[in-house]
């Protein structure tokens, strides 16, 4: 079909292009600057920053709680999440109500509606073990336990999300538990003991049931949001939150309620608590979308610092140049955490289906023994998506 004049010529060709290539095509590796922006990409600056602002509201959530505990004996923790679950409910609960088709409130009720209303229980009781736990004992042991949640995240992202991780996360992890351990070291060294201590054994307990119950809730919300939707799970939660809240408080704390001393001070302290606490609500779906519930659990024991400077100036802390070291060293573990992207081992035989619209599952016929894929995941964008998996 071919001369055999046409071959010569078409190699002499190939072997002119090579040797007429600039320089600037051949590869090299890469230089230190190089890596270096590779690893404090935007997207990473981006998804530590927004940690950040997280971490801020929660701040804004202990100050806000101190002030009615200390200064107004207001021991209201269920009436404050009840007034954060209304909130979601008139916000995103009436937004899946107006809204067609299978994304309505009474398609995804009549779907799903006894995993949301076990999730609401499980979030609920969190918030009130933590916050409950700080009548028993100490603010140091507190913040030491609380960071049960993070081991917690990792074992269940293992094993129901199929994460899976490289050896840098988990020394990103130890580095972040360090600056944690450091901090509180710090606490009792400038002798920061803020708590009663009574009956402590009974108050870490609560504080370890509640780090449990947050790392469940966690990851049942990153599942949802990178899965279904963020106004889904946020309307959810007010539905069954405020629902299952007012019970408990009509319950628990109705007596409390009528001994507070209402003025026009304690109005604007719950008004803060609750735009906090909606603001960490409204926006934590967002961070755990870009990156994951590990991730942001990690960004959030920044949290304690910031209330410590605030309390430098509020309640007259003493100060430590080991807070800052505890800081840059926390920063240090969440860089090296973001810094390497984990993979997702997902598995058909386990991964079970979780949006179930009420049609029949048919089976394809396999020619040999089913293989599970593997889908590499980062926190930075890719120049291609994957494509959007329904799971359940």
């Amino acid at each position: 079909m071919f001369s055999s004049e046409m071959i010569p010529s078409q190699q002499n060709h190939v072997v002119t292009t090579i040797e007429t290539m600039p320089p600037e095509t051949i590869t090299s590796s890469p230089t230190m600057v190089q890596r270096i922006r590779k690893v404090f990409s935007r997207e990473l600056l981006v998804t530590l920053a927004l940690g950040q602002v997280l971490s801020l509201l929660i701040c804004g959530i202990g100050l806000t709680s101190k002030y009615l505990a200390d200064d107004y004996h207001a021991n209201t923790p269920v009436f404050q999440s009840f007034l954060n679950y209304i909130l979601l409910f008139l916000v995103y609960t009436t937004t899946l109500a107006v809204r067609q088709g299978e994304e309505n409130l009474l398609a995804i009720l009549k779907r799903r509606w006894w995993k949301y209303m076990i999730l609401g229980l499980i979030d609920i009781e969190a918030n009130y073990l933590v916050i409950k736990a700080y009548q028993y004992t100490t603010l140091t042991s507190v913040q030491l336990l609380d960071c049960f949640t993070i081991p917690v995240v990792l074992l269940l992202s293992w094993f129901f999300l199929l994460v899976r991780y490289k050896a840098v996360h988990f020394v990103g992890v130890g580095v972040c538990l360090l600056g944690i351990g450091l901090m509180v070291g710090t606490d009792v060294l400038v002798g920061r003991q803020q708590g009663l201590g009574d009956h402590k054994l009974l108050g870490d307990l609560l504080v370890l049931g509640g780090a449990t119950l947050y790392g469940i809730s966690n990851v049942c919300e990153e599942f949802i949001v990178k899965n279904l939707s963020r106004v889904e799970f946020l309307g959810m939660m007010g539905l069954f939150g405020s629902f299952f809240s007012g019970i408990q408080l009509a319950i628990m704390e109705h007596k409390e309620l009528l001994r507070v001393p209402w003025d026009w001070q304690i109005g604007l302290l719950y008004i803060g608590f609750s735009a906090c606490m909606f603001g960490l609500y409204s926006f934590m779906p967002v961070v755990i979308k870009r990156s994951s519930a590990t991730s942001v659990n990690l960004s959030l024991l920044t949290a304690d610092l910031y209330s410590l400077f605030c309390g430098l100036l509020l309640f007259q802390y003493k100060f430590s140049g080991l807070y800052l070291l505890s800081f840059i060293i926390i920063v240090l573990g969440l860089v090296l955490y973001t810094s390497s992207s984990t993979y997702v081992a997902q598995d058909p035989r386990i991964y079970k289906q979780f949006r179930n619209a009420g049609h029949p599952i048919t089976d394809t016929p396999t020619l040999g023994p089913l293989e599970p894929s593997v889908t590499y995941t980062s926190l930075r964008q890719e120049i291609e998506e994957e494509p959007r998996i329904r799971v359940a």
